[in-house]
């Protein structure tokens, strides 16, 4: 059985067929935010101190430590730590979702888009890609580690992306970045996933060219 939120909140229960009945798969989908800050312009192993510098990130963090007391007991159970994901229903709070409304507003009014600044580097990954891994993690083995990262594995500036949404849209319009930016983007300035557990683990890897991820967002808008 595999019972699934929104694409942003996923917590599945499952029952592969290489377990037995009585064992069910815990699967916490959970936040990037964890880490913090991270070790910097590198790419962060799971092995990584989480250092979470948010509520947010504090929480998501609380969740994973239950998932792991679980392991410690005897239960299988893993933690897909995504990273920041890409696709249509992209909430308004995360930057593919605040650009993607903004492009649309400024397309209807005939405006520039306006955003904070775009200076922070982050690793985008496509929604169906981590379904794809949410799903590698139901039916493959169990990893060693407890905890997944799911991302593209690509260190992409802001700046890049909010570019390439508008040149998907084909819209005619200028960028203009007012100062500061979020709180986050200050506070975590470079973010990167390494992928090599769930590709060694589930052989999974993301699939999907970032262009296609935004035209997707983009048309939803």
């Amino acid at each position: 059985m595999l019972l699934a939120g929104s694409f942003f909140h996923v917590f599945v229960v499952a029952k592969p067929p290489r377990r037995r009945a009585s064992q069910h798969l815990r699967i916490r989908r959970t936040s990037a935010a964890e880490y913090g800050r991270g070790p910097g312009e590198v790419p962060v192993r799971e092995d990584e101190r989480a250092r979470p510098l948010s509520p947010y990130g504090a929480t998501k963090l609380a969740g994973t430590r239950i998932v792991e007391l679980a392991r410690a007991a005897g239960l299988p159970a893993v933690v897909l730590r995504v990273f920041n994901p890409v696709g249509p229903g992209a909430p308004g709070h995360t930057l593919p979702g605040r650009a993607a409304a903004e492009l649309a507003r400024a397309v209807r009014e005939r405006d520039a888009v306006r955003l904070g600044g775009l200076d922070a580097v982050r690793d985008f990954v496509d929604a169906d890609d981590v379904a794809a891994a949410v799903l590698a993690a139901a039916v493959g083995p169990l990893p060693a580690h407890g905890v997944v990262n799911v991302g593209s594995g690509t260190a992409l500036p802001a700046r890049e992306l909010v570019r390439t949404l508008v040149d998907v849209s084909g819209a005619r319009v200028r960028v203009e970045e007012g100062g500061g930016g979020s709180a986050r983007s200050a506070d975590v300035p470079w973010q990167q996933a390494d992928i090599s557990t769930a590709t060694t683990a589930w052989d999974w890897r993301p699939r999907t060219p970032l262009a296609a991820s935004l035209e997707g967002l983009w048309r939803a808008a």
